[in-house]
């Protein structure tokens, strides 16, 4: 690969980042150990194997380096020193022989929330890998870090997909199969553009600059002055990390679903907020006025769109129903809001402020990514993302992925990110916290699991679908 600029978008997550506020994305990979009669599988022979295919992967030899033109901006060039090793690594963890596991998902939970809470280092390709494993040949832990300016989700899951035993291997026969073909010769094109490119160019800037108006004014007005809410959302960065995950059976949200219609991203953020509402009330908190609002990344990447594009986002603006004590009312009132959003479409609204971000020069977004982070906290109060998975069974070095429990990084002035997966036929729960700010970031997963057997139990016996029309 080349030289290839920064998009407007992944220059901001670049910008947007400080030490107290890393900007990686992440996911943590948990693996049972290899079926018999294969042979085991050592931690360092996952090392060796991760850090192969990994240097197989083009965008993880690229780093980012400042350029001359455009002002302020910044390019992915080939690290020439690359080192894959610099970039994988294993930490071994103490056993607890008291717990059924020997502690080791307790353990390589706590220990990702504390790499987490490291910045990647800016001189290099801007990622990492941590194999997390006991003394013996049980299940082990990946947990993979990738700057949101390399990324966003969907893109992450391809990239990271590539480490799979079975995504590699058809890779690898991919590449082969390409250097088999004859390339096609492509015609010389003349650099100069003709006059309808010129005049499309400019009918998509004018278009762009409409569209970046209409949505800073939207963010304008759903900015909010009042900024007290739930004071664990709203409590003053602390820079620390806290990683908790939950599990959900896939099936029961399906049952949910055909009873309450929608989608099962709406029964997922229903579960969110029904979760966040229990959680505040064995805190012993009163309820906010006003119910927090959560920003709900939606992608507008293309099918078959390559690495090279960089994050292609919007967002919608959704406030979770806390204040509602029904469960069933609670899942009706999120079909409602998503279905207005939905229908006002991913690039309108306050929350499309990544469309704008898309739409502004670089130097704009060198110089006012201080005071863009901080307007974070004005427009929402948790970010809540679902990350598609493919739906294959996975392994690495012959060993099946267990789960995959995703991992959102946490704006200036938010205490929390909430990250959902499905994989194998449960929903994984990845829940990132400012540490200081939620301590008992444990208690909020447990909190999700109480939820979703609540309306399970409140699942009416023989009704029609929709109930929650």
């Amino acid at each position: 690969m080349g030289t290839e600029l920064l998009a407007p978008l992944d220059l901001a997550f670049w910008h947007l980042e400080t030490d107290a506020h890393p900007m990686h994305l992440g996911a943590l990979a948990v693996f049972s150990p290899a079926p018999a009669p294969a042979p085991g599988v050592t931690a360092d022979a996952v090392v060796e194997l991760l850090g192969a295919r990994a240097a197989a992967i083009p965008r993880l030899r690229m780093r980012v380096r400042d350029v001359l033109l455009p002002v302020g901006g910044a390019a992915w060039s080939a690290d020439k020193d690359f080192d894959v090793f610099r970039h994988v690594q294993r930490v071994l963890l103490p056993r607890d022989d008291e717990s059924p596991d020997g502690g080791f998902m307790a353990g390589a939970t706590r220990l990702a929330g504390e790499l987490m809470e490291r910045p990647l280092e800016r001189g290099l390709p801007p990622w990492e890998m941590y194999v997390i494993s006991g003394a013996d040949e049980g299940p082990f832990a990946v947990l993979v870090k990738l700057h949101h300016a390399l990324a966003d989700g969907m893109r992450a899951v391809a990239i990271g997909a590539g480490i799979f035993d079975e995504i590699a291997s058809l890779g690898a026969r991919a590449r082969g199969g390409a250097s088999a073909r004859r390339a096609r010769p492509v015609p010389p094109r003349s650099w100069m553009p003709g006059p309808r490119q010129v005049a499309g160019f400019a009918l998509g800037r004018i278009e762009d600059l409409s569209r970046a108006f209409g949505v800073g004014a939207s963010v304008v007005r759903a900015s909010r002055l009042d900024l007290r809410g739930a004071p664990a959302l709203t409590a003053i960065s602390s820079g620390t990390r806290r990683l908790a995950t939950a599990e959900l059976d896939g099936e029961s949200v399906h049952r949910i679903r055909r009873v309450a219609g929608g989608t099962t991203n709406d029964v997922l953020l229903g579960v969110v907020a029904g979760a966040l509402r229990r959680w505040m009330v064995e805190r012993g908190e009163q309820l906010p006025a006003a119910d927090p609002r959560a920003l709900v990344p939606v992608s507008r990447r293309r099918p078959g769109t390559g690495a090279a594009s960089g994050n292609r986002l919007s967002a919608y603006l959704l406030g979770l129903p806390v204040s509602e004590s029904d469960p069933w009312e609670r899942l009706r009132i999120v079909r409602t809001a998503m279905d207005r959003n939905k229908a006002a479409g991913p690039l309108r609204g306050a929350g499309a402020v990544a469309v704008l971000a898309d739409q502004l020069p670089s130097l704009a977004h060198r110089f006012g990514a201080p005071l863009a982070g901080g307007a974070a906290r004005m427009l929402f109060d948790v970010l809540v993302t679902s990350v598609p998975l493919p739906r294959s069974a996975l392994s690495l070095g012959g060993c099946p992925l267990r789960a995959v429990y995703p991992m959102a990084p946490l704006a200036r002035g938010q205490s929390l990110a909430i990250a959902l997966s499905t994989y194998g036929g449960r929903v994984q729960i990845g829940l990132v916290a400012d540490g200081k700010a939620v301590p008992d970031l444990e208690r909020l997963a447990r909190c999700a699991e109480d939820e979703l057997r609540e309306l399970l139990a409140l699942l009416p016996v023989g009704q029609p679908s929709q109930r929650a029309r």
